[in-house]
């Protein structure tokens, strides 16, 4: 007879075997996903309105560091898995991260790793811990949680950063897809021209002059992007612009300086950036200069970003890095070239050197950004540095020209506020004092001759200042101050008292008066606008590429025409000269015949291209 064992030993057995088996573990990823909803809804949030400074720092680049350290602290204490899988999960997260950043180079620099990569990881692996969640802490769902971190790392070195829009929204492509900087460089080693450098004309070739019709600087020959003696037919669908010829362009956001029937742009060719000269008619290269400088951040990507100046048969030029140089507009030879670090020990802005080169007085005046250095004149015949003067260490701004009381003095905008000079011995004026932690990008514009308006973006806006004089002693007093219009890198015009331009990525029309808003429309991105102030009509070249044809009207907008000009992120300022519109972008260049008023289809439009020379 078997013994028997009494039924309490065998419940005991059974419990102290239950208390043996593993836990079916569930890690707590609750605190994770508010994390990743706080920081998404600031994100998207943030999306709905102009950021300032303040928030764009705060959402764009700390955001993602503070997620990533919240995250990493609740893996590393609060997730309630083995600490082996913690270990090794952070491991992988910050080991695939280096991976990727060294990987990707410049293609996805850090910058780009911070504002779009770090939370895009993070999100791939929380969503896998929250789609496996009935898994418990099975062989599954930890090896699932590895492969989606190595796998979105994996992901991001797949691709490459090509700038930002003017809402900061990234283009992404493939890294093993060529830039068009990559094919442009390509089709110039295909061509002999390109080989040896496109052919010198003659240094003996007669020097260029400033003639009418011509667009000399940046903005035209007052900064203003206003264009006069110019009148072209506004039905585009019976008479459209022609196109005339289009061209591969380096990266880089330079406008064009035209003189007769050359006009000069500044774009970034591999390790070089370049000052080219082409022929209107054609598009075809006749000359170009090369300095060993390469510029690139994030947002705006590599090149060049101020337009050249042309006086007195020579060419003004600065690079992104710095270099200010004195070119042969004829034939390209350099006359003399400085470098602001040097000379003033100046710390490359974030966004390089912008400022496009203001001749007066015979010097030669550009930003400078060092302490008590924002403006640096040179001598414009020797290169030799003539004065100094005013604060502030951010501006993307150029010196402007401005006869003020009847007075010609030197406008500079700085993050300090808005200074003016006497041009020739630099001597300060005055100083109007407003402080911004945004950059300040776009020119200045003086109404009615004793006022100015200065706009700024990234939520600071836009003020009118009254300028006055007694004897030798000047004063500034606010008029208006508004930031229902806030111009960040967009310069504004002024037509019959009315500002257009843009509100960030709205466009506006704003009562120069009062500073209210009389109405905004969207549709152009982050552009530029030029006034053809004859008919009342702007250019507008939208962020997309597009060109519409708009009344300067301060009721409504009014668009009476539009082409596709352009494909790709379109910064840079158009220009209107001898009957052309010339637009680019950091990719391609295209020029347009202007239909004439009055002018039917079968008229065809003359082009003025002969070098008269003017009263200086």
């Amino acid at each position: 007879m078997s013994e028997l064992k009494p039924v309490g030993d065998a419940d005991s057995r059974v419990e102290r075997s239950a208390e043996k088996a593993p836990r079916r573990m569930r890690p707590r990823i609750w605190p994770a996903l508010i994390l990743l909803g706080l920081y998404w809804g600031m994100r998207f949030g943030s999306a709905l309105v102009e950021p300032s400074p303040a928030m764009f720092m705060t959402v764009y680049f700390m955001g993602p560091l503070a997620l990533t350290v919240g995250i990493l602290g609740w893996w590393l204490f609060a997730s309630r898995i083995p600490w082996t899988d913690r270990l090794l999960g952070a491991f992988l997260f910050l080991a695939a991260g280096g991976v990727a950043i060294v990987v990707c180079g410049n293609d996805f620099p850090v910058m780009a790793m911070i504002l779009y990569a770090l939370q895009a990881v993070i999100t791939v692996w929380i969503g896998w811990l929250v789609f496996s969640f009935p898994l418990g802490w099975s062989a599954v769902r930890r090896i699932g949680t590895y492969a989606a971190i190595v796998l979105g790392w994996g992901a991001i070195m797949l691709l490459r950063v090509d700038g930002m829009d003017g809402e900061f929204v990234a283009d992404f492509n493939w890294r093993w897809t060529p830039t068009a900087e990559q094919q442009l460089l390509a089709e110039l080693r295909q061509t002999s021209a390109s080989a040896a450098g496109a052919e010198r004309p003659d240094a003996s070739a007669a020097p260029l002059v400033v003639g009418p019709g011509d667009w000399a600087e940046f903005r035209g020959p007052n900064r203003d992007s206003r264009v006069e003696g110019v009148r072209i037919a506004t039905d585009w669908s019976a008479n459209p612009p022609k196109e005339l010829w289009r061209k591969r362009v380096g990266p880089g956001w330079s406008s064009f300086c035209v003189v007769g029937d050359r006009f000069f742009t500044q774009e970034q060719r591999g390790e070089e950036e370049m000052v080219v000269c082409y022929d209107s008619r054609t598009g075809e290269e006749i000359w170009t200069h090369a300095d060993a400088a390469r510029f690139n951040e994030v947002v705006a990507g590599p090149g060049p970003r101020a337009t050249p100046t042309f006086h007195d048969g020579k060419l003004y030029v600065q690079g992104a890095s710095g270099i200010v140089s004195s070119l042969d507009a004829a034939t390209g030879e350099k006359i003399w070239s400085r470098n602001l670090v040097e000379d003033v020990k100046a710390t490359v802005p974030m966004w390089g050197f912008s400022a496009s080169p203001l001749v007066k007085e015979g010097l030669v005046t550009v930003f400078g950004g060092a302490e008590g250095k924002a403006v640096v004149a040179y001598d414009a015949g020797t290169g030799e540095l003539r004065w100094t003067g005013g604060d502030g260490l951010m501006s993307y701004a150029s010196t402007h020209l401005a006869s003020i009381d009847g007075v010609e003095q030197l406008l500079m905008a700085t993050n300090v506020g808005l200074y003016s000079f006497d041009p020739a011995s630099g001597k300060e004026l005055w100083m109007h004092e407003w402080t911004s932690d945004a950059a300040r990008i776009v020119q200045p514009a003086v109404v009615e001759g004793n006022d100015v308006i200065l706009g700024t973006g990234m939520g600071v806006g836009t003020r009118r200042i009254h300028v006055a004089r007694d004897d030798d002693a000047w004063k500034t007093e606010e008029v208006w101050t508004t930031k229902q219009f806030k111009p960040y890198f967009n310069d504004f015009v002024v037509h019959e008292g009315s500002l257009y331009g843009f509100d960030g990525a709205i466009f506006s029309c704003i009562d120069a008066e009062t500073g209210d808003v009389l109405w905004k429309e969207r549709g152009y991105g982050s552009g530029q606008v030029l006034l053809l102030a004859d008919q009342g009509l702007l250019i507008v070249l939208a962020e997309t590429g597009e060109v519409a044809l708009l009344e300067a009207n301060s009721e409504e907008l009014r668009e009476l025409a539009k082409i596709l000009a352009l494909t790709g992120k379109t910064w840079n300022h158009p220009v209107v000269a001898h009957g052309l519109l010339l637009v680019r972008n950091g990719e391609e260049m295209v020029c347009f015949e202007l239909p004439r008023e009055g002018a039917d289809e079968s008229t065809p439009v003359s082009v003025k291209t002969e070098r008269t020379e003017s009263e200086e």
